[in-house]
């Protein structure tokens, strides 16, 4: 291979540390939201990892019938049956980039994260407004329908919600940025 083309010793370091922030992103949560209301004021949480959801996820739906909204189930969400195994595939090419030591392929794995993160984005908010759109009429309590923000604030009758990112991530976020690195580094002079 060309050395204009390879990537140093220290770039493939680096992608190789961004192959250990992707699996340990898979062991933390990716995204939460957090319920406040005068009743909850220690808050309610939805928490989801890349295969399961977690927190008070009854409360929540029980919560939830009175606006008319479905349940949030692991069945409702059919990614997570699969998105762990397309995150360990992602880390096992993350490995092999930083083997290789090509630009070329190195630029393949960042378009595959950035369609991968984009692809993720648009997946939650179709979520998030099918379950704030989609309410029954039949619902005890009439609400206007919602959207809530991926990240941010949002008030339904008298709970707050918080929308965050999970510690996971955060993960991938490092892994992105360290596979960014050696394209600077490794420049042309």
């Amino acid at each position: 291979m060309n050395d204009s083309k390879k990537l140093s010793l220290v770039s493939s370091l680096l992608i190789g540390l961004a192959t250990v922030c992707v699996v340990a992103s898979m062991f933390f949560p990716w995204w939460k939201m957090v319920f406040y209301a005068p009743q909850y004021p220690e808050g309610l949480n939805i928490i989801v990892y890349p295969n399961k959801l977690d927190g008070q996820i009854d409360i929540i739906n029980g919560l939830n019938h009175y606006i008319g909204m479905a349940n949030f189930s692991e069945e409702n969400f059919p990614e997570l049956s699969y998105l762990i195994y397309i995150i360990g595939a992602l880390a096992v090419l993350t490995l092999i980039t930083a083997v290789l030591r090509s630009k070329k392929v190195l630029y393949g794995l960042i378009s595959i994260y950035i369609i991968g993160g984009l692809a993720g984005v648009l997946d939650l908010h179709a979520a998030l407004k099918n379950y704030g759109t989609n309410l029954s009429s039949k619902a005890p309590i009439k609400i206007d329908p919602f959207v809530p923000p991926i990240i941010g604030e949002n008030t339904v009758a008298n709970f707050v919600t918080h929308s965050i990112l999970g510690t996971g991530i955060y993960f991938v976020i490092a892994a992105f940025i360290l596979l960014l690195i050696p394209l600077w580094k490794d420049r042309k002079k």
